[in-house]
C-alpha cells in the first residue's frame, strides 16, 4: 500500500512539515499521484524512512544520512559498524560513570570512605563523560574516533599535578580573552597570551604529533561554527568565539 503525507505522518509521528523538508533536500522523495500531484509513499519510501529514523537515532546529520543511503550497501555496512564501535565505547564510558556514582553514594552514605586517589580518578572520569556528552559527536565527526579516544586516554592517565596545571591554564586563557576583548585588539598582548595559554592547555589533550598551527587555527575557528562551542565561549565574554578566531589567526601570522 501507499501513504499520503498525512497518513505517513500519523504512522511515524513525524510532522508533515518534516516530510516536506525531507523531500525538498532529496532525502526522501515520494512518488507523485498523476491525478492530483499529491505525494504518495510506497513500500520503498517507507523502508527508506525506517532507515533514516535509525540513522537519526545514531545522531547522524541529515546530509550524512542521505550520502549513506545513496551509497553502495558495503559502504553503509562499514559506516554502521563504525557507529556500533562508537556506541560500544560510549556504553563502556557510561558503565564507568555508573561505577563512579555508586562509589560516591557509598562514600556519602558512610559505608566506606573513598581514598583521595579514587576521588581524583572519579573526577577525571566525570570530566571525560561530560565532555563526550557535550562535544564527543562533533569531535569524532570532525577529527575521527581515534583522535577522540586518544584524547580521552590522555586525560584518564593524567597525574594530579598535570590536571591541576591544566585547570589553571584554562582559567588563565579565558581571563586573558576577557582582557583582550575589552581592549578590542585581536593582535594585542592579551590576545597573544590567551592563544599561547590555550595552546598549552590544548597540549594536555593533544599529543605533540597531533598538534600543528593549522590544526590549532582550525579548532579555534570551529568554536564559532558550532552552537555548543559558541555558547561555551559566549559565557566567557560576548562575541568571544568570533574574536578568538581572529586572534588565533593573528597569533600565527
Amino acid at each position: 500500500m501507499s501513504y499520503t503525507v498525512k497518513q505517513l505522518s500519523e504512522l511515524t509521528g513525524l510532522t508533515p512539515r518534516t516530510l516536506h523538508y525531507y523531500d525538498a533536500i532529496g532525502l526522501l522523495r515520494p512518488a507523485r499521484d498523476g491525478a492530483n500531484d499529491y505525494r504518495r509513499y510506497g513500500p520503498a519510501e517507507v523502508e527508506r524512512l525506517r532507515q533514516i529514523l535509525i540513522y537519526r537515532e545514531l545522531g547522524l546529520p541529515l546530509e550524512e544520512i542521505r550520502a549513506l543511503l545513496d551509497a553502495p550497501e558495503a559502504d553503509r555496512s562499514g559506516a554502521l559498524r563504525g557507529h556500533l564501535d562508537r556506541l560500544l565505547d560510549r556504553r563502556r564510558q557510561v558503565e564507568a560513570l555508573i561505577r563512579m556514582v555508586r562509589r560516591t553514594l557509598v562514600d556519602l552514605e558512610g559505608e566506606t570512605a573513598m581514598t583521595d586517589r579514587e576521588k581524583f580518578e572519579d573526577l577525571k572520569q566525570r570530566a571525560i563523560q561530560e565532555n563526550e556528552a557535550a562535544y564527543g559527536q562533533e569531535v569524532r565527526q570532525r577529527w575521527g574516533a581515534e583522535t577522540a579516544d586518544a584524547c580521552n586516554s590522555r586525560v584518564a592517565g593524567m597525574p594530579r599535578e598535570e590536571w591541576e596545571q591544566m585547570q589553571r591554564e584554562e582559567r588563565d586563557y579565558q581571563e586573558a580573552l576577557r582582557r583582550a576583548i575589552a581592549a578590542g585588539d585581536p593582535a594585542g598582548q592579551d590576545a597573544r597570551e590567551a592563544c599561547r595559554l590555550h595552546r598549552d592547555w590544548l597540549l594536555h589533550y593533544w599529543s605533540r604529533e597531533m598538534f600543528t598551527p593549522e590544526a590549532h587555527i582550525a579548532l579555534v575557528e570551529s568554536y564559532s561554527q558550532d552552537e555548543r562551542f559558541a555558547a561555551y565561549y559566549e559565557a566567557v565574554a560576548p562575541g568571544c568565539a568570533d574574536f578568538f578566531a581572529r586572534a588565533i589567526r593573528c597569533f600565527y601570522a
